[in-house]
């Protein structure tokens, strides 16, 4: 496909992942399906998904409706569709449907990433709860952040006896609440309880460090899975040992949204803005009439949540409905989202300001 300055509509792309879900993703598109291993949709990705046995199979990257990769569309002009100066988009957004509690777990902050893997970008993340489910009559929660006191000698002793209750007792649990909107910076512990249902927006790797050794049904996970190839003591190295109360940690992170833009047509909320950090951004936009974006300088991505309705560039039309996504080159063409009568309810994400 040749690049233009219209959006265009890209396709799902699912990852596979040790643990179990994606029924709730399946509903979202309208299908009934049970929960499996690829409990993950990656959207606009050009980043390809890690995973130990599992190398010789290309999986997460997004395709056109052509069947072109969408790095490769970006790869045939950078500068046109992704800004002045651009040359990756530099960001990878998700849906997350957890069946099954996911493992503690770190990502790297960009200074290990590039001591430790060569790799330009962390994996700092944001959580955006969408909903979720009980799973055996437990709500849907979240593990987050050390609790005062946890010292890495502590950790590393319940690691290595792989004591999985004494570590989530180092973690605060608390309760995922649809609309909260979490900010995990790079060295945070951190793990996504059964029934979670959110969107993830984060830099663009698959950098994850897990502390549990074995799956969710208690097979065991080559050392490599764990540790990403950098050994058990580099990993630990890679915690930040700055635990806190429950409200210091949610004062800290957890992200209140704010109204950026609102008439009678649509409202445009801030989920993640540049002030709390540099790396990505995230917005939702609701739609009750017509909502004409304004042209950014820099690429954006669009993912319908719930509603129907048209996507209008120029003379092209596009229909909308939940589970489509586009990408919106910088500078792009004038385009609008009509609601189909009621109400259409869309994310929009963007990458670092400068890349």
């Amino acid at each position: 496909m040749t690049p233009s300055g219209r959006p265009v509509r890209v396709l799902a792309a699912a990852a596979w992942r040790t643990y179990r879900g994606g029924r709730l993703i399946a509903t979202l598109h309208g299908r009934d399906e049970p929960d499996s291993h690829f409990p993950e949709e990656w959207l606009l990705s050009t980043v390809q998904a890690r995973n130990a046995g599992r190398e010789g199979i290309v999986e997460g990257l997004s395709l056109l409706e052509d069947g072109t990769a969408l790095r490769d569309y970006i790869a045939a002009d950078p500068a046109r569709l992704l800004g002045e100066g651009r040359r990756e988009t530099g960001v990878l957004m998700k849906l997350l449907d957890a069946a099954e509690r996911l493992s503690v777990q770190v990502h790297p902050t960009r200074e290990d990433a590039r001591r430790l893997f060569g790799s330009p970008y962390g994996k700092t993340e944001c959580w955006h709860i969408l909903g979720g489910r009980e799973i055996d009559g437990e709500k849907p929660c979240i593990w987050f952040g050390f609790r005062e006191g946890v010292t890495r000698a502590q950790w590393a002793e319940l690691f290595y006896r792989q004591d999985i209750p004494g570590m989530l007792a180092c973690l605060h649990k608390i309760e995922a609440r649809p609309g909260d909107t979490w900010l995990i910076a790079g060295g945070t512990p951190h793990a996504i309880g059964p029934g979670c249902f959110l969107a993830e927006i984060q830099e663009p790797t698959d950098l994850t460090l897990r502390t549990e050794r074995t799956d969710a049904a208690g097979r065991p996970l080559p050392d490599e899975s764990c540790h990403q190839g950098i050994g058990f003591e580099r990993m630990l190295d890679c915690f930040a040992y700055d635990g806190g109360t429950e409200a210091e940690i949610a004062a800290k992170w957890r992200i209140a949204p704010r109204v950026a833009a609102e008439t009678t047509e649509y409202t445009r909320s801030v989920l993640l803005g540049a002030d709390r950090t540099p790396y990505f951004s995230l917005e939702k936009w609701t739609v009750r009439g017509t909502m004409r974006p304004a042209a950014l300088p820099q690429f954006c991505g669009l993912y319908v949540l719930s509603g129907t309705g048209t996507l209008g560039c120029g003379e092209h039309r596009d229909a909308l409905c939940p589970g489509a996504q586009f990408f919106v080159p910088a500078n792009a063409d004038p385009f609008a989202l009509t609601a189909d009568g009621g109400t259409l309810t869309l994310l929009s994400w963007r990458g670092p300001a400068d890349n």
